[in-house]
């Protein structure tokens, strides 16, 4: 994987997570630095530690798909980028104001980072380098849900549809230069 589809990944991956602290920062009144900060080390945390639980899985899995393990990186990278472009698309404005809470705060973040743990199954077919993946995405994720956070408070929802849309064609992109990469389809 070169640098700079490790960068589009670990953006397209924390797209999710961006979205969500949009609307976090949306339910705050004036957020701290601090606040930020700590929703975007929750989110980031946990997006670091999925793609490595779906590389494990990937990993044990792998002997039994070796001959079309591109296909199942592509597929999965597809449903995940089609499934965050549909979110992306959505109209939903409504902004819930409601309490936060760590233990809301880490089952979005959790949410969030499904897509993260499939990610990893698919780069464990690839012998992508987790570690490296891991770190860039849960960075990325941090610092894009540190921002998010203060961004939602000034522009609401819109910025996150339009976050989770590109972060759907980034991973669909990535799908099909896996596929390009391992067959001659393209």
């Amino acid at each position: 994987m070169t640098p700079i589809t490790l960068l589009f990944l670990a953006v397209s991956m924390s797209a999710d997570a961006f979205a969500a602290s949009i609307s976090k920062g949306a339910e705050l009144q004036k957020p701290r630095y601090s606040h930020a900060i700590g929703i975007g080390l929750v989110f980031g945390v946990i997006e670091a530690i999925t793609p490595v639980l779906g590389w494990v899985a990937g990993k044990a899995s792998q002997q039994h798909v070796q001959a079309w393990d591109h296909w199942v990186a592509f597929t999965l990278l597809s449903i995940i980028g089609l499934h965050m472009m549909y979110a992306g698309l959505k109209k939903d404005d409504k902004i819930e104001q409601r309490k936060q809470t760590l233990w809301l705060l880490v089952l979005t973040a959790t949410a969030t980072s499904i897509d993260a743990m499939a990610v990893g199954a698919s780069l464990a077919f690839i012998d992508a380098n987790i570690i490296a993946t891991s770190l860039a995405i849960g960075l990325a994720t941090t610092v894009m849900a540190s921002i998010g956070t203060f961004l939602g408070n000034r522009l609401g929802k819109f910025v996150g549809h339009w976050a989770e849309l590109i972060g759907g064609i980034m991973l669909i992109g990535i799908g099909l230069a896996v596929l390009a990469e391992h067959t001659a389809f393209f």
